[in-house]
Parts: structure tokens; sequence; C-alpha cells
């Protein structure tokens, strides 16, 4: 069990705090966000102290973080809350709701699955990875950090999800697929090619490439 910070005031945050406070043996002590940001003292009716001077009442050696954002700017704006947590010596936990299907699965911190996810065996996640509700992820793969998997989302097996990655409700994915950092892969597209190109948004079925934007012009 550990003492954990939420980062956020928004529905996540809320989500998040349910869940941990409902599944999990963890104890939600507090939120927190960047000072410009905190319009309220309370939320939850747990405190929120600024991120910027955290450290002072809720020391990295006792708290620990969970930064369950959304995908904002292909996950970086997440990607960015991590690494300033990091850089300020917190430990991140991770939330995997009873009611999903993992086989001792190597998942990384800060992570925040749902339910109804079944993840398969010798699968990987890294870190930071959001996998929302009822997601199939195929055997002998791996995901890669700062990915955000919506609801819904088919993978099969044998793929490799690179960093930054969004995958839209009710996407799929063939086996052996090669998904390039940033890619945006959009509601109900069917991914048949075995690779992607790097921040390139892929749409319907089969899914192609959207020409001239890069996906975080978009999201």
């Amino acid at each position: 069990m550990a003492k954990v910070i939420i980062f956020g005031l928004m529905d996540l945050a809320e989500l998040a705090h349910y869940y941990l406070t409902e599944d999990s043996e963890h104890e939600v002590v507090a939120f927190t966000v960047h000072k410009k940001y905190r319009t309220v003292e309370n939320f939850k009716g747990l405190p929120v102290v600024d991120f910027e001077t955290i450290k002072e009442k809720f020391p990295n050696t006792v708290y620990h973080l969970f930064a369950p954002m959304i995908g904002t700017n292909m996950n970086r704006l997440r990607e960015e809350i991590y690494n300033e947590g990091n850089q300020k010596g917190y430990k991140f936990i991770s939330y995997i709701s009873s009611k999903a299907t993992v086989f001792n699965n190597k998942i990384g911190d800060n992570c925040f699955i749902l339910e109804d996810n079944t993840i398969q065996p010798f699968t990987s996640i890294g870190n930071n990875v959001i996998l929302w509700s009822g997601n199939h992820i195929g055997h002998h793969s791996e995901i890669k950090d700062h990915v955000f998997f919506t609801s819904h989302v088919v993978m099969s097996g044998h793929c490799i999800i690179e960093p930054n990655c969004f995958l839209g409700v009710n996407s799929t994915l063939r086996d052996g697929c090669h998904v390039a950092k940033g890619t945006l892969l959009a509601m109900g597209a069917s991914l048949t090619k075995l690779e992607t190109e790097e921040w390139g948004i892929y749409m319907g079925n089969p899914a192609k490439i959207v020409e001239g934007k890069k996906s975080f012009e978009v999201f």
C-alpha cells in the first residue's frame, strides 16, 4: 500500500480517486496541479497542493504520485508531468483493475489499466500507459512508454507500439504491426499495414495515412 497524491482536478483525476479508493489498497491523501491551474483548496474532500512545492508538505520519501492524464498533444503533456515527477524524486504507482485479465505481464509505473482489459501472456507494457476499458492486447507484443489505448481496441499478437501513440475506439491492428512513434490510429480504423510512419494519422478500413498532417497538429 502507498500513500498517493493524484495529479489533476478533472474527470480522470476523479476517476482515479474512485478506482484507487474502491479497488486498491492504496490511500489517496491529496491532489496536485501546477499553481496557475489550482482553483480550489480541496477536491473530493482532500487538499490540493501546488506541484511546484509539493515536496514541502508531501516528501518523496513517504508519498507516491499517480498522474493518469488525457492524451493531449499525443500524450506529450502527460509525459512532461511524468518526467517532472521523476525529477522531483517521486515514485509512481500503477493501477490495474481487479477486473482486468493479466498473466504476470511486465507493467511499468504510472499505468492506468481499467476493467475488462485482456493482456495476453508474453506481452510487456512500458511506463505511463493508459488502457481504457475493454481492450484486447495480443500475445508476444510490446507497448512502449506514453501510449493511450481508448476502449475496445483489438491488437493482435506480435505487435510493437512505439511511444506517444494514441489508438481510437474500436480500432484494430493485424498481427505483426510495428506502430511508429506518435501514430494516431483513428476511431474504427483497421490497420492492415505492417508499419506506420512517425507522427502519422491513419483512418479508415483499411487504414490509410492522412497526407500533409502530423498527429500532434490535430490532437
